[in-house]
C-alpha cells in the first residue's frame, strides 16, 4: 500500500525515474533510437495510448515499452543495483508507465507499482549475485522481467493467483545473452525493453486465464536451474524475501555519473585523478587492477578493448576508459563519438594499459578499481577507488541527479520543456499518469 512507503523511498523513486527520463531524451538523438522506432512502426503502423519518450509519437503499450526501455538503457548511463547487477529502472519503469497510461492510473499508483517492481527485479538478481554474468546472461533481461510483471500486474489489478501465473509465463520469456560483447552489437540496448514488453504480454495472458508454472524460481527447470546450471549452488534463495518491505533495495540503487559500464567507473575516476602525473615523467605502462568478474566484460579481448570501433565497445573497455580519462580528465558522452575513439593520443595511452585481478576487490557489493602509472624511471603512482561513485555508501545526491537530468535533457529539449518535465516527475504522487504523458510528448 502507498502508506507502507517511507518518504525517502518515494523521493528516491522519483529521482531515479527523473534520471532515467533524462537519459531517454538524450538517447533519442542516436541512430539506434530511430532504428527501433521505425521497426515498431513496421510491425504496428497504428498509434496507441503510450508516448515514446521525447519523440512526439505514440505506440501501443507493448511496443512503447520496448522502445522506452531501450531509450533509458541505450547509452548505458542508467542506474544499476550493485548487489544484483541489474539496470532495474530501464525495464520496470518502461513497463509500469505503459500500463499506467492504458489504465489512466494516478501518479501515486504508478510510483507504487514502480517501487514494487524494483524490489522484485533487484531481489531476483540478488539471489544469483554476479553468477548470471558468468553464465553468459544479462541480469537486466533475465531478472528484470519479473519486476516488470509485478509492476504491470499491480496496475492491471491481477489477484495473487494470476500474478503467480504471470511470473510463470514470463519464465519462458526471460532471455538476454552477453554475446553482444564480442562485436559491440546493439542487442543489449533493447534487453530492458524486451523484458518490459514481454512482461506486459505475460500479464495480459494471465489476466485472461492462461496458466504458467508456479515454481518459477525454485523449480527443476526454473529460472536459476535453467540459466545457471552447475552454478545453481551459488544461489542464495533467502535474499529474495529477506527484509522485504523493511530493507528497501531501491535505496541501494546506484546512479551512474559516467556513461559507461559500471565496471569501469572506478578506474576512470582513478585515471582522472592521476592525470596531472603525466606531466612529471615518461610513461612506461599502465596497470588497471580490477575484480575477477570484470575481466570477460570490460578487459578482454585486449586488442579489441584497446581499439573500440563503436560506442558500445567503448563503454565496455577499461583500456579505453582509462586512456580517455588520462587524456581529458573525464569520460562523458563525447567519448562515445567516432572522433574520440580514433584520437591518436588516446589510442597510444590505451596501448599502454594492462590489467591484473585484484583478489581483495569488494565485488559485487561495490565496483572498485585501481590504476597504477608506471614511469620509465621506475617510479609508480597509484590511485584506488574502493567504492565507485553512486554506489551505496557513496551515493550521488538528489540535487546532482536533477543536474544530470537537466544536462541530458538539454541535449534534446529546450530548457522550459525539460523544467516542466522535471517538476512533473518530482510532483508525481499528486498528478495523473496522463499528465506525465503529456509532458513526455512535448
Amino acid at each position: 500500500h502507498w502508506r507502507d512507503l517511507p518518504a525517502e523511498v518515494v523521493a528516491q523513486g522519483q529521482h531515479l525515474i527523473l534520471d532515467a527520463l533524462g537519459i531517454a531524451l538524450a538517447s533519442g538523438r542516436y541512430p539506434f533510437a530511430q532504428q527501433t522506432f521505425l521497426a515498431m512502426q513496421d510491425l504496428c503502423p497504428s498509434t496507441g495510448p503510450v508516448p515514446v519518450f521525447g519523440m512526439q509519437a505514440h505506440l501501443p503499450a507493448r511496443d512503447a515499452a520496448l522502445i522506452n526501455g531501450l531509450l533509458i538503457h541505450g547509452l548505458d548511463y542508467d542506474d544499476t543495483h550493485p548487489g544484483s547487477v541489474v539496470h532495474a529502472t530501464a525495464s520496470v519503469f518502461a513497463a509500469a508507465f505503459s500500463v499506467a497510461c492504458q489504465q489512466d492510473s494516478t501518479g501515486e499508483d504508478l510510483l507504487l507499482a514502480y517501487v514494487a517492481g524494483m524490489e522484485v527485479a533487484t531481489r531476483v538478481g540478488m539471489v544469483a549475485g554476479g553468477v548470471f554474468h558468468k553464465a553468459g546472461f544479462h541480469p537486466t533481461a533475465v531478472a528484470g522481467i519479473f519486476g516488470c510483471v509485478i509492476a504491470a500486474a499491480r496496475l492491471w489489478g491481477l489477484d495473487e493467483a494470476q500474478t503467480v501465473q504471470a511470473q510463470g509465463i514470463a519464465l519462458s520469456m526471460a532471455a538476454g545473452t552477453l554475446e553482444f560483447l564480442k562485436e559491440g552489437a546493439g542487442t543489449k540496448r533493447f534487453h530492458p525493453g524486451w523484458a518490459a514488453s514481454s512482461a506486459i504480454v505475460a500479464v495480459a495472458l494471465a489476466r485472461r486465464g492462461m496458466s504458467g508454472p508456479s515454481t518459477t524460481y525454485e523449480g527443476q527447470y526454473g529460472l536459476y536451474a535453467s540459466h545457471l546450471g552447475a552454478a545453481l549452488d551459488a544461489c542464495r534463495m533467502e535474499l529474495a524475501t529477506q527484509g522485504l518491505g523493511v530493507a528497501w533495495e531501491l535505496m541501494r540503487v546506484a546512479v551512474k555519473p559516467i556513461p559507461a559500464c559500471h565496471f569501469v567507473h572506478a578506474c576512470i575516476d582513478a585515471a582522472s585523478a592521476l592525470r596531472p602525473e603525466l606531466a612529471r615523467g615518461e610513461l612506461s605502462h599502465i596497470v588497471a587492477r580490477v575484480a575477477q568478474g570484470y575481466v570477460p566484460v570490460v578487459c578482454e579481448p585486449v586488442a579489441q578493448k584497446r581499439r573500440p570501433s563503436n560506442a558500445y565497445e567503448a563503454q565496455f573497455s577499461v583500456q579505453y576508459g582509462i586512456a580517455t580519462a588520462l587524456r581529458h580528465g573525464k569520460f562523458g558522452l563525447q567519448a562515445l563519438e567516432p572522433e574520440a575513439m580514433q584520437d591518436p593520443l588516446t589510442q597510444a595511452l590505451a596501448d599502454k594499459v594492462r590489467y591484473e585481478v585484484d583478489p581483495d576487490a569488494d565485488y559485487p557489493k561495490y565496483f572498485p578499481g585501481e590504476v597504477v602509472l608506471h614511469f620509465a624511471d621506475g617510479r609508480q603512482v597509484v590511485h584506488k577507488e574502493p567504492i565507485n561513485r553512486g554506489a551505496p555508501g557513496r551515493p550521488i545526491a538528489h540535487a546532482d541527479i536533477v543536474t544530470k537530468f537537466m544536462d541530458n535533457a538539454a541535449l534534446a529539449w529546450p530548457v522550459t520543456a525539460a523544467s516542466a518535465l522535471r517538476d512533473g516527475v518530482l510532483n508525481l504522487p499528486h498528478i495523473r499518469t496522463r499528465e506525465l504523458a503529456q509532458l513526455l510528448a512535448a
